[in-house]
C-alpha cells in the first residue's frame, strides 16, 4: 500500500538542512522498491516514506551548515534516498544545489537525478559526431535527456518506445528516426534506419527482452551502455560473445560510480545551467497532487505517463 499519513516534522542534525518540499520527483526505481523489487539498491524496510529527490526551499539547517543557505531555492537528494514524498524533507548540506534564475523548480526537480545520471551515461559512451545512437524508453525522464544530448553532440538519434504518443516525444525533442518496441521487427526498423549498420552506441534502459535485441543490433565495434531494468531484468551480454564483435559493454556497475558528493552536485549544477540557458529541456509528462503518489506509481508502472512524473505539494 501507499497511503497519505500524517507524521512528524523531521529533524535536521549536523550537517544536514530541513527542505520544504515544493516538487518530488519520482523515478522508475522507486516503484519498483515500492513493490518488493530491486534492480541494485537495498530494499527498504516497510514501513517508509518514498522519495530521492526533490526541490524546495531551506528553511532551517543543522549544526555547521551555513545560514545563508536558509530561503534558498535548491534541489537535492534526500538522506539514504528515502523522505522526499513529504512536505518536509531532509538533506545532507553537502547535496545542495541552487535552482538558477530562469529556471522553474519543477524542471530542476526533474533534472535533479536523471540529469545528472543522463550526463555521465553520456560522457562514458564518448559519443562522435555523425554516430547513430540507439535510445531506448526515449519518451522517459533519462531517455529523452540522452537524446537531446547526443543531438548536440552531433550524432543521428534512433529514439525507441512503446507508443505513438512517446514516439511523438522522442521526435520533437530531435530524435531523427523512431521505433515502436512494442512490434515485432523493431530491430528492422534500426537496421534500416542506420544503413543496414546499426547503431554504434545504445543506451539501454529497459533490459530483457528489448534490452537483449538492442545489443544484437548494435554495430560491431560499437558501445552497448546499460543503465536500467524497468522491464524486471537487466540485459544479460556474454563477454566472449561481445568480444566477438567488438562491442564494448558499459554495464549496469556504472551507476554505482555516480554517488560521489562532489561528482554528482557538479553534474547537476551543469545539467540546471543548460537547462537554464535554453540548451536542455526536461520532459515532464504529468503532475499529480503528493496525496495522489499511489495514483502517480500506477501512472508509471502502467507505461502510460510519457516524460517525468513529478508530485507537487
Amino acid at each position: 500500500m501507499l497511503v497519505a499519513k500524517e507524521v512528524p516534522e523531521p529533524g535536521v542534525g549536523d550537517g544536514r538542512v530541513l527542505v520544504r518540499v515544493e516538487v518530488a520527483e519520482i523515478n522508475f526505481v522507486e516503484t519498483q522498491l515500492r513493490r518488493g523489487f530491486s534492480p541494485g539498491p537495498p530494499l527498504p524496510e516497510v514501513p517508509f516514506v518514498p522519495g530521492g529527490g526533490v526541490g524546495g526551499t531551506v528553511v532551517e539547517v543543522g549544526g555547521g551548515v551555513d545560514p545563508g543557505w536558509v530561503g534558498r531555492r535548491v534541489v537535492t537528494r534526500t538522506v539514504d534516498g528515502r523522505g522526499g514524498n513529504a512536505e518536509f524533507a531532509v538533506a545532507d548540506a553537502e547535496f545542495l544545489v541552487p535552482v538558477p534564475d530562469g529556471l522553474g523548480t519543477p524542471e530542476a526537480a526533474a533534472l535533479l537525478n536523471d540529469g545528472q545520471t543522463a550526463l555521465a551515461l553520456f560522457e562514458r559512451a564518448a559519443i562522435r559526431p555523425g554516430e547513430w545512437v540507439l535510445v531506448e524508453a526515449a519518451a522517459g525522464g533519462l531517455g529523452s535527456l540522452l537524446v537531446q544530448l547526443a543531438r548536440g553532440a552531433g550524432a543521428r538519434v534512433v529514439g525507441a518506445a512503446g507508443s505513438s504518443a512517446k514516439l511523438d516525444v522522442a521526435r520533437a525533442l530531435g530524435a531523427e528516426a523512431v521505433v515502436d518496441y512494442s512490434r515485432d521487427g523493431w530491430t528492422d526498423a534500426v537496421r534500416a534506419a542506420t544503413g543496414g549498420r546499426g547503431p554504434d552506441v545504445v543506451f539501454d534502459g529497459v533490459g530483457g527482452a528489448i534490452g537483449r535485441a538492442a545489443f544484437e543490433v548494435t554495430a560491431r565495434g560499437g558501445r552497448f551502455s546499460i543503465h536500467g531494468a524497468s522491464s524486471g531484468a537487466a540485459t544479460s551480454v556474454d563477454a566472449a560473445e561481445a568480444a566477438a564483435r567488438g562491442v564494448t559493454v558499459i554495464g549496469l556497475d556504472q551507476l554505482f560510480a555516480l554517488a560521489g558528493a562532489a561528482d554528482a552536485r557538479d553534474r547537476v549544477a551543469r545539467v540546471l545551467a543548460d537547462a537554464a540557458a535554453g540548451r536542455l529541456r526536461p520532459a515532464i509528462g504529468r503532475t499529480f497532487p503528493l496525496a495522489d503518489a499511489a495514483e502517480a506509481h500506477a501512472a508509471m508502472e502502467a507505461r502510460s505517463v510519457p516524460g517525468k512524473t513529478l508530485l507537487v505539494v
